[in-house]
């Protein structure tokens, strides 16, 4: 039987795109130090939100990421909600990005990018 497909998003900066880029587009990078979390978001529109409000200004640029996982897999991890109706992230410890990565099904892709 053939695992469902849940799609999430992960909105980013010029320099995490380039690291995804150099990666073939298949993996994101791995997190600094003060950063223990990895977020991606359940939907698009979240992920627009942060790209055009916060990574633009932040770093000049903002660009929504779009990518696909088996549900099976996400499953071991929590949804926040972090405000509002639409702000659900998925947290991932800094330290299983690397077997999170290894889950992503296909390529990530870019759906959205912002400018000043």
């Amino acid at each position: 039987m053939k695992d469902e497909i849940i799609t999430l998003y992960r909105p980013v900066g010029p320099t995490e795109l380039q690291l995804i880029k150099d990666s073939g587009w298949k993996r994101f990078p791995k997190r600094l130090i003060e950063q223990p979390i990895f977020y991606p978001v359940m939907n698009e529109e979240y992920a627009i939100q942060i790209a055009r409000d916060w990574n633009v200004p932040a770093s000049g640029s903002g660009f929504v990421t779009r990518f696909d996982l088996p549900v099976t897999y996400i499953k071991k991890f929590k949804v926040q909600n972090v405000g509002g109706a639409i702000h659900d992230e998925l947290w991932v410890p800094a330290e299983e990005l690397e077997e999170f990565n290894d889950n992503i099904v296909g390529v990530i892709t870019v759906t959205q990018s912002f400018y000043p």
